[in-house]
């Protein structure tokens, strides 16, 4: 098969050419087409920062209590605890993943998980406010 055959000669000649050009820091096994160079990694890095520092942004002008997904929460909670009917008339349960999706994004913007130092969402403290809601959601109707 003259396509099994090809394979090889290209990594043969690509390897050459890499060493005659004395790029050494090739790892086997990848595609050279998914090397990036320096600049197209400072680029990309500079983008990145970019949309990071936009991202921090977003909610400079907003009140403390409506974005922060723990503040907003515990509205609904009061809410919930004082006036029941209305809560379950609303069917806020199905609102409040609409309601959070942006605040959410916003924090997983950075978040990596194929870097070695990620950090989990369930340590996040979106997740965990949203898991103590859902724990006193959990309790409160049991009740």
């Amino acid at each position: 098969d003259s396509s099994s055959e090809f394979i090889p000669k290209c990594r043969t000649c690509r390897r050459q050419a890499r060493e005659q050009a004395g790029e050494g820091d090739h790892h086997e096994g990848l595609s050279s087409d998914e090397e990036l160079t320096p600049t197209e990694v400072d680029e990309f890095q500079k983008s990145k920062d970019n949309v990071l520092e936009d991202s921090r942004k977003i909610f400079e002008d907003v009140h403390a209590d409506f974005c922060d997904i723990r503040k907003i929460l515990l509205k609904f909670q009061e809410w919930k605890e004082k006036l029941p009917d209305s809560y379950c008339d609303a069917y806020i349960s199905f609102c409040l993943p609409k309601l959070l999706n942006p605040l959410i994004r916003v924090q997983l913007m950075s978040w990596n998980p194929l870097e070695q130092n990620f950090k989990e969402l369930e340590e996040m403290p979106w997740f965990r406010a949203i898991e103590e809601f859902s724990d006193a959601e959990n309790v409160s109707e049991s009740k």
